[in-house]
């Protein structure tokens, strides 16, 4: 039986002066151990699910549950939550607070009030994780956009999460940043962490993750492995999403040619053409 680590019951919420709910009766459930993609587009309310996934927001109808437990609006509930979901803002301006790296990466483990010798520690073991033992001290507003996105990373990875929400992670990085984000992800979910990614990248969706959400308006339309979600075109169309580029040359393949490149779909157009190249 699949274990969820977060869920929301029938979750709604409207900024105040909108006219529309941001989330409107959202019901989901993230598996735990996953890769999943969270796909919308802009206004969908991906971002503000988030923000009730780590409770900076609380809902203004249905629950949050974290392994199977409501979240009360306790502050120790609360505490606790912000602990076991760590979140990594779209803008890394937005989560970066203090003067230097490292003191960005202990900023957490501060506000936990633990010993001094275990934080250093902590951000050591970190920064040594992460690549940015050299920028231990160099001042935060010094650093490149990837740099800033990996410190914004760490300082959510010190804390030891067990669920990872990464809001548009690779926007504005160049490939070469984005391949280098995406190993540091790979190492992140090889020691057990949980990660939801939100995207706008449906070919990256498709390569990377083991469980999709699409959401719409506010609610919940799709759920389930990446094959099944992009086989439905009639929702798909309907949201303007466009398919993953290797289901599409896959599908134009001959029926003789598929079966010769042996059981399984393609995950990127490489490997389509590595199949291919073996013929």
């Amino acid at each position: 039986m699949t274990t969820h680590v977060l869920e929301f019951a029938d979750v709604h919420y409207t900024y105040p002066g909108a006219a529309q709910p941001a989330l409107n009766g959202v019901t989901m459930a993230v598996p735990a151990g996953r890769r999943c993609a969270l796909l919308g587009r802009n206004g969908c309310g991906k971002s503000t699910l988030f923000l009730h996934a780590n409770g900076i927001f609380r809902p203004h109808k249905g629950q949050v549950l974290w392994k199977g437990v409501p979240i009360s609006s306790r502050r120790a509930d609360l505490q606790a939550l912000k602990r076991n979901v760590g979140l990594v803002f779209q803008d890394p301006e937005q989560q970066l607070i203090a003067a230097t790296v490292a003191e960005d990466v202990s900023y957490g483990l501060c506000n936990l009030h633990l010993p001094e010798a275990e934080i250093r520690e902590k951000v050591r073991r970190t920064l040594e994780a992460f690549g940015l033992s050299e920028w231990a001290d160099t001042p935060v507003h010094h650093l490149s956009l990837g740099q800033k996105r990996r410190v914004a990373l760490a300082g959510v990875m010190v804390m030891e999460p067990e669920l990872l929400l990464l809001d548009e992670p690779t926007s504005y990085l160049d490939p070469w940043q984005t391949e280098a984000f995406v190993r540091q992800l790979e190492r992140i979910h090889a020691v057990g962490t949980t990660i939801v990614m939100a995207t706008h990248d449906l070919d990256f969706a498709y390569a990377w993750a083991d469980w999709v959400f699409v959401m719409d308006a506010g609610r919940l339309v799709l759920a389930g492995e990446p094959e099944r979600v992009f086989a439905r075109r009639d929702i798909l169309e309907v949201l303007q999403f466009k398919r993953p580029a290797v289901l599409e040359l896959w599908e134009s393949l001959p029926g003789h040619v598929k079966e010769r490149l042996g059981p399984g779909l393609p995950k990127t157009t490489g490997e389509l053409a590595e199949r291919l190249r073996l013929l």
